[in-house]
């Protein structure tokens, strides 16, 4: 029998651990913390089959202008922080052009394809359907000049990747959401995504399906794995634990990890905070509120507001300007309520410079896999590439080119 250790409890790391499982391959999970608890747990809970397009780096001045001088609430930057962030900033900038989006678009697309079916099939084995909605969410246009632009890129998806949607004038939006205010210009609403009301909790079912069929978890330190003559070990609090092969799937700690082994994988991480409001009035699908930076969404604690991306130091303490600029638009929108948590929850995204994951074999180091880097898709895409990876590992043709995603094309 096949061994593996994964590690990372994230939706990427659970996905890979089951996929793996299912081949007949002896998984162990190991995390320092329970499985989706980090940046599984702080997102908006949407598994997104409409996002088929990679989320490229504005590329005209005005836009750029806007995020330098602090106009914009979806991008904040510290300025102590960005000598760190500039290399993988301008190498994300390079990678932006309309052609090599377009490129990046082809293979992110084939992903994306996979998300929600491979989804489906362990929501079902987890009995995790009660935190399932599967009716779609909305984006919030407050300018009609930005309604006709986003309508007709959608318009354009639609064509080319057959994805879903509708468009709401203001009357149909008051309609769909009666409690929002009246008097906004209108909304997409994607039909097919699928929505989640406890996004750490979904993990945390998919994890307690892979130990019901025999998986391990341990709570371990990645930092400590070593190449031995026989594969790889690691240190957990059960003691070492060892076996022929390793996946990385430690989100924006892979790169970390992966130094020890001589591979520096250029990241722009992604800081991301978010909240949750009792006593209001709660929305009845997610909404994404695009000329404010944020995304607030119905769920089990209450309605979430997400907020953009911070560009910071990863130790950095908590800055949360944007949630407070996100909440106070939000409450112009509707009754939010008040605060559940004392303070806010954040964590970080890891977004590669080329908008596509890290996923594959590392060349130089027998055994060792890599599963990382999705950007703001690794809660949609972890089952999609932990499949993608599995087969790999097991000797399967892959049901799609994996040759975008090689770590060495960096």
């Amino acid at each position: 029998m096949q061994s593996a250790i994964v590690l990372g409890g994230g939706m990427v790391g659970v996905g890979t651990a089951l996929h793996l499982q299912r081949r007949g391959w002896s998984v162990t999970l190991v995390d320092r913390r329970e499985p989706g608890r980090e940046t599984s747990y702080g997102n908006a809970g949407i598994i997104q089959s409409e996002a088929v397009r990679p989320y490229p780096m504005p590329r005209d001045f005005a836009t750029l202008a806007r995020i330098a001088m602090g106009r914009t609430n979806d991008v904040r930057y510290r300025l102590a922080s960005l000598p760190q962030h500039a290399g993988p900033l301008l190498r994300y900038w390079w990678h932006s052009t309309p052609e090599r989006h377009r490129e990046a678009t082809l293979a992110w697309a084939r992903l994306i394809a996979h998300a929600t079916a491979e989804h489906d099939t362990l929501i079902r084995e987890a009995h995790a359907d009660n935190l399932i909605r599967r009716a779609g969410f909305r984006i919030l246009y407050r300018d009609p000049a930005a309604l006709a632009a986003a309508t007709a890129i959608a318009e354009e998806n639609q064509r080319d990747f057959g994805v879903k949607f509708r468009v709401l004038n203001g009357s149909e939006l008051a309609k769909a959401e009666p409690i929002l205010r009246d008097d906004l210009p209108g909304a997409i609403h994607w039909l097919e995504p699928w929505t989640v009301s406890d996004p750490g909790g979904l993990v945390s079912a998919y994890a307690g399906l892979f130990e019901r069929l025999g998986g391990t978890l341990l709570r371990g330190d990645a930092q400590t794995l070593t190449e031995t003559r026989s594969g790889w070990s690691v240190d957990t609090a059960s003691g070492r634990i060892d076996a022929a092969h390793v996946v990385v799937t430690l989100g924006p700690w892979s790169p970390d990890l992966l130094q020890k082994f001589g591979y520096r994988i250029p990241l722009v991480r992604k800081r991301g905070y978010h909240m949750h409001y009792q006593g209001g009035r709660s929305l009845d699908l997610p909404l994404v509120d695009t000329a404010m930076g944020y995304a607030m969404a119905p769920m089990a604690k209450g309605i979430r507001i997400t907020t953009g991306a911070e560009l910071t130091s990863p130790d950095a303490p908590a800055t949360p300007i944007q949630l407070g600029h996100a909440e106070a638009a939000a409450r112009g929108l509707l009754d939010i309520g008040s605060r559940v948590e004392p303070e806010p929850w954040f964590g970080t995204r890891p977004c590669s410079i080329d908008m596509l994951p890290v996923l594959g074999p590392v060349p130089t180091h027998r055994g060792l896999w890599v599963n990382f880097g999705h950007g703001h898709q690794g809660f949609t895409l972890g089952p999609a590439t932990g499949k993608l990876l599995a087969e790999m590992m097991n000797g399967e043709a892959p049901a799609v080119d994996t040759s975008p995603y090689r770590i060495d094309r960096f």
